[in-house]
């Protein structure tokens, strides 16, 4: 697939992992506080073009660190609320953030790759259509819950990971401000 061929206009919506895709992600553990939390290089400008080009742009995190005691919904809210401030400061905007607290053990159905997350986005965002959305994320289970709902999906990573799975991503980009310029000259 060509992104050249897509025509992305204010109807087309965007939905983005965060850990690894916007933020960097800490190893075996959970970004607990707002001090932990460091966007990756570019994340922000990316964030601005996003928001010339998309209608809507969401948030999708599996967020087990709740679900395991390890930090509140109230802390989990603070770090959101800090995050789409300084996105907004940058000049872009993040509409929504959705998150799952619960266990990968549990199998709810709020957690990536279940679609969840995305019916909620739905059911608050009327506009938003499937077939005109993207998923970015940098897992199997975000690519999964794109594809189950019938979006476009990016893989943010390294080659190596994505030649493991040719037929899965329909993009792969190293990072969201690589992926931002390629839809900003379309």
């Amino acid at each position: 697939m060509n992104l050249m061929h897509l025509k992305i206009d204010k109807s087309w919506s965007l939905f983005l992992d965060r850990d690894g895709v916007i933020n960097v992600r800490l190893p075996d553990d959970y970004i607990k506080s707002w001090d932990q939390f460091h966007f990756i290089d570019g994340t922000l400008e990316a964030l601005k073009i996003f928001s010339e080009s998309f209608g809507r742009i969401l948030v999708v995190s599996n967020q087990q660190g709740v679900g395991k005691g390890l930090m509140t919904d109230a802390q989990l809210a603070l770090i959101h609320k800090e995050m789409q401030t300084s996105v907004n400061q940058a000049g872009g905007r993040i509409d929504s953030v959705y998150y799952s607290p619960f266990l990968a053990t549990e199998n709810h159905y709020s957690r990536k790759p279940s679609v969840g997350m995305g019916l909620m986005a739905k059911h608050d965002f009327k506009d938003i259509v499937f077939r005109k959305s993207f998923m970015v994320g940098d897992s199997f289970s975000d690519i999964l819950f794109g594809k189950r709902l019938g979006m476009k999906t990016v893989f943010i990573g390294g080659p190596q990971k994505a030649r493991k799975f040719p037929n899965l991503f329909d993009f792969v980009y190293p990072d969201l401000i690589t992926f931002a310029k390629s839809i900003e000259i379309t």
